[in-house]
């Protein structure tokens, strides 16, 4: 019987402010990127109030997008987006869906104005657009040679505009027509990477022209004017045959012909994105982010520094005044130099148009920005100025929150506030848990923090030098930290502070240890010198409140020829074993210092090592990415483990077992017995380097430290399993993903697309051919790509076509027996009725599948089974799950689609699905005779099918515009649409003469219209 063991699993994440982008959700909250989670801070109280995580999600966060409707999108680093349902104060978020259509990270995001479509943008060079209600990909937009950098919906309703405009590191703009999804109009809009774009609506203008804003990589805020009106008459039929068609010898006009032609072609060719002008920054480095307020009146850029700068728009009011001004003021000074102005040209500027007013400075570089919501004060047009909030995360793992529009000149912004408790602003280089496993010191370059183990808050901030090394004291009342400038730094936990800083070494602290008996602590240090302190009490000449303080007082040193990166006693004390620069180990008697073993073996330093708690074995982990076992008997190494892909950082026993935790600089941590010199299991959770390890008393929570400066808890369960399994699913996971890879790599196209190569061009490539044909290159494909869940997804689809035919033939079965009995018993005639013999009963009919009887649909036919599971799979996966069936169980399909469009079953799910089988296997199906009577009578049934599901949505839709003019007839207050609100009007009689009633409402579903 194989060995069991228990699964450790992640308990809790610390020590993480903001690791990339943020949005708000209210004026109050705000949701920040936190490596592979969203968490929602509460900026007035500095908590975490909420966070957004899937479990099965290890990939980080790179966008982050906000709807009206309360519906926020996360990109991850992977590809995939999800979509989530936040409430207004962030703490109750529910994942809706999840998307896969990219094949590397998601950079931009982008909601359109009814908040029913997504836009995200990849590393891929791909645009994918996403039906948020359906929650599935409509398609996907090619064409981009780099990275898409930005996205943003162009929807205008008196010009029919249904455009995307997307930005690239290509250093080119593109904007895209939805309703044909094709590309419409290229502008290369910097000389070099364009890394930001914002679109500002105009008010009212005619014709409707609206502002571009670009910010590139050379520094520059670019600023352009798209007119919609030339964009949306971009693709109107252009006559080429006009010539020809209309020739007429008898008095035709041919010159009117070729002016017809030669203007819709001119109407064609015209630029509808035009540069207007260049913005005035202060700091020179590339731009990053550009976002607008919602009021259209401020705009914000973000630089890759510390600055972000704020820029007014002006209104055409107040163009008008400040032109009437510039010209007065020309006129004036022409009068005095005795010329006369030009009445005919403007006078404005786009410094005019769009001034600087402002910027903020944050505390380190800036990572992300964003504007606080309007609110209606806000949107008031009664005030010249109005203040808003700007929130920027940084690259130290910090929140600043910024007020700006302030009406003074001397201080137009101002800090409010700084969210930088609850974690560290650089690498996690030490952890050390307490003998009771209840706290948790951590140490970065500036500070040591102490965390509560069970409520996994932050007690307490202390600060410190560099710190490489730490322990708690035995009493657990203070602790002991190694520097990186030599200093051992002694603080006090009960008054969080530092009570001693002795200058121990003259380099480096790498290690330090209490000793067995718990009289002293032993410190190694890169010069040379491996030093041991006793623990001393001695008066406190500043007066503290017991008169005494904790010392270390220093008794002897062991002067060694390389510099010291380890050191570690053994639990009886006997043995002190040294790891050396030169990649070997010393073991020395710890009374008497006298050399004892040197294990030679690595190839390069051993930078962290363990000795067992029984002392029989020793555990020592190198650069070289191998983790050695010696034996401290005769020094022999038991096995050379090839533990990671990088250098280890970190090892630890388990104590009472032979159980070995190792961290490394491959983001992983493993755990390993050495019994059987086999790797237990392994974790991947952080997104760096992990530099520091503690492992509990006898083992229930190992920590991790990292230097994307989180702080990972994992806790041993009471799920058991084998190694033999764990195998299993390691070798399963692999081959599921070579496969993908290596049908991506053969079926899809390479990065960039949307742009013919040049052996495309000379005619060469083999990805060129007949038109229509699958290897032709598009600007338009399908949005989702091929995953794991997609071809479980099929593989269900299939099994479950498989019950159906089986279900069938089982009631063939059945009647073709029910239909012998009655034949049988007619054959018998009336004479056989004055037999007393006993009548032969009916045939039983044959028993239903266990999955038919465990969705219960035991009364249904087996069509239905099929139905249930295609129901099952999720929105976005289902087209890629149908392209896994091949065609024999295709055309079974169609025979199953029959039965569900005559019974009406789910009418959206089987168009749905018959128009992908339709799209997909067209030659196939059309030269097919089985599918030609199927095709015929799906065409008869499905037309009148569909006409009800209309007629349906369109009844509910008139009901809901009446509900919503009979509301704004007899209530003041505004109409919500939406489903399950419930209004007492009795309550709001009584609330005309009392304030202090309110209607009652359940929690409402928003719904498009």
């Amino acid at each position: 019987m194989p060995k069991l063991y228990l699964k450790y699993a992640e308990a809790a994440l610390l020590g993480l402010v903001a690791s990339g982008p943020v949005v708000f959700l209210t004026p109050r909250v705000a949701l920040a990127a936190c490596l592979e989670v969203g968490v929602a801070w509460d900026l007035r109280s500095g908590e975490a109030v909420g966070r957004l995580a899937d479990d099965d999600n290890s990939a980080e966060v790179t966008a982050v997008a906000r709807a009206a409707t309360g519906v926020v999108a996360l990109g991850y680093g992977d590809g995939r987006v999800r979509l989530f349902r936040v409430d207004a104060g962030g703490a109750d978020a529910v994942l809706v869906a999840t998307l896969a259509g990219h094949r590397a990270a998601v950079c931009a995001l982008a909601f359109d104005a009814s908040c029913a479509r997504l836009a995200s943008a990849g590393r891929d060079t791909d645009v994918v657009v996403w039906d948020v209600v359906g929650e599935r990909g409509l398609f996907r937009l090619r064409g981009h040679k780099d990275l898409v950098s930005a996205v943003a919906f162009v929807e205008h309703s008196p010009t029919r505009c249904n455009h995307l405009v997307s930005a690239s590191k290509d250093s080119s703009v593109k904007l895209w027509d939805l309703n044909t999804n094709h590309c419409v109009e290229t502008v290369v809009a910097h000389r070099g990477e364009v890394g930001a774009m914002a679109l500002v609506p105009a008010a009212s203008s005619s014709p409707p022209v609206w502002s571009l804003v670009t910010g590139g990589s050379e520094g520059e805020v670019r600023v352009w004017k798209l007119h919609l009106q030339t964009l949306s008459e971009k693709l109107e039929p252009v006559d080429n045959g006009a010539i020809s068609s209309s020739y007429n010898p008898d008095g035709m006009e041919l010159d009117d012909a070729e002016l017809a032609q030669d203007a819709a072609t001119a109407k064609t060719l015209k630029k509808s994105l035009v540069f207007h002008g260049l913005l005035e920054r202060q700091s020179k480095e590339r731009v990053l982010n550009i976002k607008v307020h919602d009021s259209l009146r401020y705009l914000v850029v973000q630089g890759s520094d510390r600055i972000a700068e704020i820029y007014k728009i002006r209104t055409a009011a107040e163009l008008q005044k400040r032109e009437a001004r510039l010209k007065r003021r020309n006129k004036e000074k022409n009068k005095t130099g005795g010329e006369e102005a030009e009445e005919h040209s403007s006078l404005l500027t786009i410094a005019d148009e769009i001034p600087r007013i402002s910027a903020i400075r944050c505390g380190a570089k800036i990572k992300s920005i964003d504007i606080s919501p309007a609110t209606a004060s806000s949107l008031s047009t009664s005030k010249e100025t109005h203040t808003f909030q700007i929130i920027c995360t940084l690259t130290s793992n910090q929140i600043e929150v910024h007020t700006a529009g302030i009406d003074s000149k001397d201080e137009p912004t101002r800090q409010d506030i700084i969210l930088d408790a609850a974690g560290h602003r650089n690498d996690i280089r030490t952890l050390a848990l307490n003998s009771d496993d209840t706290l948790l010191l951590s140490g970065s370059h500036t500070a040591v923090k102490l965390w509560s183990i069970e409520s996994r808050k932050c007690l307490a901030t202390m600060e410190s030098g560099y710190a490489l090394c730490s322990s708690f004291i035995p009493g657990n009342n203070h602790v002991i930290v190694g520097t990186k400038t030599g200093e051992l730094q002694i603080f006090q936990l009960g008054s969080h502070t530092m009570i001693e800083n002795i200058q121990a070494h003259e380099g480096a602290i790498w290690s330090l240890q209490v000793w067995p008996d718990r009289r002293g602590i032993t410190t190694g240090s890169a010069d040379k010198d491996v030093k041991f302190w006793e623990f001393a009490l001695v008066e406190d000449v500043n007066g503290g409140a017991a008169g005494k303080k904790l010392t270390l007082t220093h008794v002897r040193t062991l002067k060694l020829s390389e510099d010291v990166l380890c050191v570690r006693h053994s639990h009886d004390g006997k043995l002190l074993a040294v790891s050396l620069l030169d990649s070997t180990i010393k073991v020395f008697y710890a009374d008497t210092l006298k050399f004892f073993l040197s294990l030679y073996g690595h190839t390069l330093p051993v930078l962290s090592m363990d000795i067992s708690s029984d002392g029989t074995l020793i555990a020592t982990g190198s650069a070289d990415k191998s983790v050695k076992l010696w034996g401290l008997d005769f020094g022999d190494c038991h096995r050379s483990l090839r533990a990671h892909e990088d250098s280890v950082m970190a090892v630890k026993w388990i104590f009472g077992t032979h159980y070995l935790v190792t961290a490394g600089k491959d983001k992983l941590v493993k755990w390993w017995d050495a019994d059987k010199f086999e790797q237990i299991m392994k974790v991947q959770g952080h997104h760096g380097e992990v530099w520091a390890l503690a492992v509990g008393k006898y083992g229930s929570i190992v920590v991790s430290g990292s230097h994307d400066r989180s702080i990972r808890i994992w806790e041993k369960t009471d799920e058991q399993f084998a190694i033999e399994e764990e195998r299993e699913l390691e070798l399963e996971e692999m081959f599921e993903k070579n496969q993908l890879d290596e049908e991506e790599r053969n079926n899809a196209q390479a990065i960039g697309s949307g742009v013919l190569t040049d052996a495309d061009i000379d005619g060469t490539s083999k990805s060129i051919g007949a038109i229509g044909t699958k290897n032709e290159q598009t600007e338009v494909g399908d949005a989702a790509r091929k995953t794991t869940q997609t071809l479980l997804a099929g593989e269900k689809i299939i099994s479950a076509m498989d019950i159906w035919e089986e279900e069938t033939e089982k009631l063939q079965l059945d009647a073709a027996a029910l239909k012998k009995w009655q034949e049988e018993n007619a054959k018998k005639g009336a004479a056989d009725t004055l037999d007393k013999t006993p009548a032969v009963p009916p045939p039983k009919p044959e028993p239903r599948n266990p999955y038919i009887l465990a969705a219960k649909l035991d009364g249904y036919p087996p069509e239905a089974y099929v139905l249930y599971v295609v129901e099952g799979i999720r929105s976005g996966d289902l087209e890629q799950a149908l392209l896994v069936l091949p065609f024999l169980k295709v055309v079974e399909l169609l025979k199953i689609l029959l039965v569900w469009v005559q019974k009406e079953w789910n009418t959206a799910i089987s168009s749905r699905v018959l128009h992908h089988i339709l799209q997909t296997h067209q030659n196939e199906i059309v030269t097919s005779r089985v599918c030609r009577p199927i095709l015929l009578q799906l065409k008869t049934l499905l037309p009148a099918t569909i006409r009800k599901e209309r007629d349906a949505i369109g009844f509910n839709l008139a009901g809901l515009k009446y509900m919503k003019r009979e509301w704004d007839a007899s209530h003041s207050l505004e109409f919500l649409d939406a489903i399950g609100v419930v209004a007492d009007e009795k309550n709001e009689e009584k609330g005309k003469s009392n304030n202090n009633s309110k209607n009652k409402r359940k929690r409402v579903v928003v719904v498009s219209r």
